[in-house]
């Protein structure tokens, strides 16, 4: 992959990191969740809200990572303490990962995803959710070690339900 680099988020991404999110929710979820709600998702309200969340040292252990291709920002995944409910655990979760809708399928994600996964070897295992219905994501992460355990958790947009799947994979080393 000529030209790409792996490197933590400066609050300076916020505002293209947000736009990679809020285009990849628009391509990646149309017809699992409603129209209505992907259309009125706003660029400039997730960049407001990351802004002010974002902390170059957080101390809760989160990690966002960019995928850089040529100067461009083209990729970010966020990954950290798994979360049950409110409790940390000593596993790991991949919380997020995006990729600009341009570069799907160049090996962005995949080299976020290994990076993710990479930096989390002192875990014993990493999950993450995913859309029941995102069968194209579902493989990525099968491709790559995940599997399904058999949690889901119920998720609702505008009344629709769109339930979410866990996976996981271990060991990561």
């Amino acid at each position: 992959m000529t030209g790409l680099t792996v490197r933590p988020m400066a609050p300076a991404d916020c505002d293209r990191v947000s736009e990679i999110r809020i285009r990849g929710w628009q391509h990646a979820y149309r017809g699992m969740m409603p129209q209505s709600y992907l259309d009125g998702l706003s660029v400039a309200r997730d960049a407001e809200w990351r802004r002010s969340h974002f902390s170059p040292r957080p101390t809760d252990g989160v990690v966002n990572l960019i995928a850089e291709r040529d100067g461009e920002i083209v990729g970010w995944a966020a990954h950290g303490p798994y979360r049950d409910g409110e409790v940390r655990t000593e596993d790991a979760e991949l919380y997020a990962i995006y990729v600009d809708t341009a570069h799907l399928g160049s090996g962005v994600g995949r080299t976020l995803l290994e990076r993710s996964v990479r930096q989390c070897l002192v875990q014993p295992r990493m999950f993450l959710w995913v859309l029941k219905e995102n069968t194209r994501a579902r493989r990525f992460y099968e491709r790559a070690g995940f599997r399904a355990d058999g949690a889901e958790e119920p998720f609702e947009v505008e009344g629709i339900d769109v339930p979410e799947v866990r996976y996981v994979k271990e060991p990561l080393g």
